[in-house]
């Protein structure tokens, strides 16, 4: 019986029982396998091709979940302004360099109080390349240090050539609009 292989041979058995061994057949080495020769287990976790089993989704999505759940700090070049409209309060932190005192006191600030940030939606973007041409650059056209807040509206609400607290970052946020009407939605006068 003639076979049609249309993937070449295989020379890496990722898991045991996955595969079957080629028969031999004059000269050949008995270590190759053929793909059409793969005998899939019903039983068997994917692998993930790194000699690791790959997560059940279960598990994926819970730690999809606990990333949710944390401050996210993330670079400008990872992500669009667009994205966050109305889910997230932007405080852009920029400097021309990572090594900035000022860009590296800020950082540090934000990141010893998470819970008041995470508590008002807040997403901490950084961009620390002067030449980056970022969205977030090229919106707030930065020179040097700058602290911004950018509310869930889209607007520009403040911007700050030093570093702040994370208690005055924190009151800034406070008394914008939108804040003000989700603190009452979250929790009405009276109740």
């Amino acid at each position: 019986m003639q076979r049609l292989v249309s993937i070449a041979l295989i020379c890496a058995m990722p898991a045991a029982g996955a595969m079957a061994q080629a028969p031999q057949s004059g000269g050949q080495d008995s270590d190759l396998i053929l793909a059409a020769d793969v005998v899939p287990q019903p039983d068997a976790e994917p692998a993930t091709g790194d000699g690791t089993e790959a997560e059940p989704a279960a598990e994926a999505e819970g730690a999809a979940e606990e990333e949710e759940e944390g401050l996210r700090i993330v670079d400008a070049s990872d992500i669009a302004l667009d994205d966050l409209l109305w889910v997230s309060r932007i405080v852009a932190v920029l400097a021309d360099t990572p090594n900035d005192p000022a860009f590296i006191e800020q950082v540090r600030r934000i990141e010893a109080r998470p819970a008041d940030f995470i508590e008002r939606d807040v997403v901490v973007i950084t961009d620390t390349d002067r030449n980056s041409g970022s969205e977030l650059r090229t919106r707030l056209r930065a020179r040097g240090f700058m602290l911004a807040f950018i509310e869930k509206d889209g607007n520009i609400a403040q911007r700050r050539p030093s570093p702040r607290s994370a208690r005055e970052i924190n009151a800034i946020i406070d008394r914008s609009p939108l804040r003000r009407q989700e603190m009452l939605e979250q929790r009405p006068s009276g109740r």
